[in-house]
């Protein structure tokens, strides 16, 4: 089964990154989404599903921490699982995303095979 990913990162390059992360990781993707923000990637679940979401946590506009809040609100939205992926990794922001809802955690740098993992983990995928 091809999965549906929605990457939100303000940083083109971490987003280029993170896509070619996962074709390394042969994780069978059939599209990446790309969005900038939380509000960007708001608007655009609006008319796409997604399998899961990969988000930074510092954004401007919306940062991940307010994107979290939102899709805990939308009833549709919130089963969506969320793995963070950012470049704090504080005690303090893990359990504060991990609390508003994020299944998973991975900081920034991560291996294909870390990402791979997280992902399957979340998306409930026999590792392959």
């Amino acid at each position: 089964m091809a999965f549906q990913v929605m990457i939100v990162d303000d940083s083109p390059a971490m987003q280029a990154f993170i896509v070619r992360v996962i074709e390394i990781s042969r994780l069978e993707v059939k599209k990446c989404l790309q969005a900038s923000n939380g509000q960007e990637a708001l608007e655009m679940l609006r008319h796409e599903q997604v399998d899961i979401i990969l988000t930074d946590v510092n954004m401007p506009t919306m940062n991940g921490e307010e994107f979290l809040r939102h899709l805990d609100q939308d009833e549709l939205l919130k089963t969506i699982p969320v793995l963070v992926v950012s470049t704090d990794g504080s005690e303090h922001r893990v359990a504060l995303m991990l609390s508003l809802r994020a299944k998973g955690y991975l900081k920034k740098p991560f291996s294909p095979e870390e990402l791979r993992e997280k992902m399957e983990e979340l998306l409930g995928v026999a590792h392959g």
